[in-house]
């Protein structure tokens, strides 16, 4: 059918309704008339793909990737939006979620943005991480959107020029059911492969531990341990904590969910030798006590971040990174008897960081400051920095 498109939503898709019927339309901009092709259906909704442009978005461009489109690599899902228009997108989805799962004022929003990382590619040539699926014929490649599908591709636009230029995907890949690779500090990439029907990954070729360097500190990660995969993310992020937190000599803080303790690094160096910074982190790849060994008013546990912070104590300043299904509830209520005199939330998922937020807000913390950053160009996806402290 032919329908008008109206506001974008969460998840990439903008928002068609037609005879009372609600459509979530990839592929397509607000204001446009697109003809589109449902492919799934729910009860009170349905999924569809914008196939045919009828009527275009001013802000409509052609994609740089040949394999973006319908039915095509589902990675990325604003490839036709000029990266400014992408950025505004965004901008609405962490408004609409805010305001209507987080129950923000909507005033404490007003003229908030997502700003653009500074890269010499701009919205390509960003990603230092791929992971590619490969097919039963050991051809690798990008799974289609919501499809087990693998397709095969021989070059990724975002991808760093490092990782353009290997011979990852010009090779076969028999019998595994993906290859990654990482382009960090080292000289070499690392990559790795995964056999079908497993999660465990295992060490091909480069460095078996990459490094990455934030502010003078070099961080030591396992080759398939997390790292923001834009180069300027992780300065960038440590700058607006810091920021935002403002410690003070003599402060004890939590990093929860710390990862390779980029923040807590940053934490132990702000509040002195007479401060004191716990990191949490059950990842083991992440390195996160050998990353902190040089600072002696730092330490880390390796344990499950709901299980071990009711335990932690009084602390004055936390850090929450969560996965992007967000902190949830137990966590909140450790915080809120912790009662920290902020917390900084980063958050890759804006109805996580939503409903978390509505959750702090029963523990008494409000939001004071937000900042949004693209982290993830001509993806849905974005970072947000929130502050939270007790109200008055």
């Amino acid at each position: 059918m032919i329908v008008t498109v109206g506001d974008v939503a969460a998840g990439g898709h903008c928002v068609a309704r037609v005879d009372g019927e609600v459509y979530f339309v990839r592929h397509a901009l607000p204001g446009e008339t697109v003809r589109i092709e449902v492919n799934e259906r729910k009860k009170r909704f349905a999924f569809a793909d914008a196939v045919e442009v009828l009527e275009a978005s001013p802000d409509r461009v052609e994609p740089p990737c040949p394999w973006a489109g319908p039915g095509k690599c589902g990675g990325c899902d604003f490839q036709h939006a000029a990266p400014q228009a992408q950025r505004r997108l965004k901008a609405k989805v962490l408004f609409d979620q805010l305001t209507r799962i987080g129950g923000v004022d909507p005033a404490l929003l007003e003229g908030v943005e997502v700003e653009e990382l500074p890269w010499p590619e701009g919205a390509l040539g960003w990603r230092t991480r791929m992971q590619y699926a490969v097919d039963e014929a050991g051809r690798p490649g990008l799974r289609a959107h919501k499809s087990h599908t693998v397709v095969p591709i021989d070059r990724c636009p975002i991808a760093t020029e490092r990782i353009r230029e290997s011979d990852v995907l010009a090779k076969q890949w028999d019998g595994m059911g993906a290859v990654g690779v990482v382009d960090a500090d080292d000289d070499e990439l690392a990559v790795y492969t995964q056999l079908r029907r497993t999660a465990r990954p295992h060490h091909k070729s480069g460095p078996r531990q990459v490094h990455q360097t934030v502010g003078g500190h070099r961080f030591e990660i396992g080759f398939d341990g997390f790292w923001q995969v834009h180069p300027a993310a992780a300065p960038a992020f440590l700058d607006c904590v810091l920021d935002f937190l403002q410690p003070r000599e003599g402060e004890s803080a939590w990093d929860l969910y710390a990862g390779a303790g980029l923040f807590a690094a940053g934490l132990s160096a702000a509040v002195g030798d007479t401060g004191r910074v716990v990191a949490v982190e059950n990842a083991p790849a992440s390195r996160t006590a050998a990353n902190l060994a040089e600072y002696k008013n730092a330490g880390a546990i390796e344990q499950d971040v709901a299980a071990i912070a009711p335990d932690l104590g009084a602390v004055d300043l936390v850090v929450l990174d969560p996965p992007r299904s967000g902190a949830g509830p137990e966590v909140v209520v450790a915080l809120g008897e912790a009662r920290p005199r902020a917390i900084c939330y980063v958050a890759c998922d804006a109805g996580a960081l939503a409903r978390d937020a509505s959750d702090l807000a029963i523990e008494g913390y409000e939001l004071k400051r937000l900042r949004a950053f693209d982290a993830f160009p001509m993806t849905q996806h974005f970072e947000t920095i929130a502050l939270f402290e007790p109200v008055d």
